[in-house]
């Protein structure tokens, strides 16, 4: 089986269609969404539409929530605008996104961890920022998961680790923003360095999952240019740059 992970698009349209041909080219089995879909000073509907054609795999991420919660009360920006830009048909599609999923045989996603989208599975932060997190707390992360492949995103970091039990857990990156700041649990970054769009792909054979992480170039700068015409000066520099 091959399998094709997006996560993290962000509203990114012109990084998912980018991401999308690639995939064609490179060939897959099957294509899973693992959430934060439409939170973004980009493009949400058009995003929205195509992903609700494709009628892939998809869980929802922290920013579906975040999202659906603008209904009641203005939110964070970058789910405001997205409410404001969407559909009352797309935020119903989004409404009906689960949490986690079991892909296939043998296959499990989540967005962060199997009990919160908003925990990092592969990454820690403290007071000195965000680093790979230890052993012992990816394994809490794991625990009750049978699955062989756990697939999560959340962090947008592109990650690969081996936990017990023969256990793979994939992190593929980010298919529409490559860093971004944070304040919590404490202030740090998130950065990969370039504007590349990531995804993963992930193959199974004899002796168990092998992943490729895919790097595509895209227009970025037409995404760019979007973020700072809808005022979010903070998004174009992150998406030309792949720094915060």
């Amino acid at each position: 089986m091959r399998i094709a992970i997006l996560s993290d698009i962000h509203a990114n349209i012109w990084a998912l269609e980018a991401v999308l041909a690639d995939i064609k080219r490179q060939g897959a089995d099957l294509i899973v969404n693992a959430g934060d879909i439409l939170s973004g000073p980009l493009a949400p509907a058009a995003t929205a539409d195509l992903l609700m054609s494709l009628a892939l795999p998809t869980i929802a991420g922290n920013h579906e929530r975040q999202l659906l919660a603008c209904a009641t009360k203005t939110g964070h920006p970058t789910d405001q605008f997205a409410f404001e830009n969407t559909t009352q048909a797309q935020r119903d599609w989004i409404q009906g996104l689960p949490g986690t999923l079991n892909v296939a045989e043998n296959v499990f996603m989540c967005h962060g961890t199997p009990v919160s989208d908003l925990i990092y599975f592969l990454e820690s932060v403290d007071q000195h920022g965000c680093h790979m997190a230890a052993d012992s707390q990816i394994e809490t992360h794991a625990a009750g998961v049978s699955q062989q492949l756990i697939i999560c995103g959340h962090s947008h970091k592109p990650r690969v680790c081996a936990v017990s039990g023969g256990r793979l857990v994939v992190n593929p990156g980010s298919v529409g923003l490559q860093a971004y700041d944070d304040d919590l649990p404490y202030f740090h970054v998130i950065e990969n360095g370039s504007p590349h769009a990531r995804y993963a792909i992930c193959e199974k054979d004899t002796y168990g999952w092998s992943v490729n992480h895919r790097c595509i170039t895209y227009d970025h700068h037409k995404a760019a240019a979007e973020a700072a015409k809808n005022g979010r000066a903070d998004w174009a520099s992150w998406l030309v740059t792949g720094r915060a």
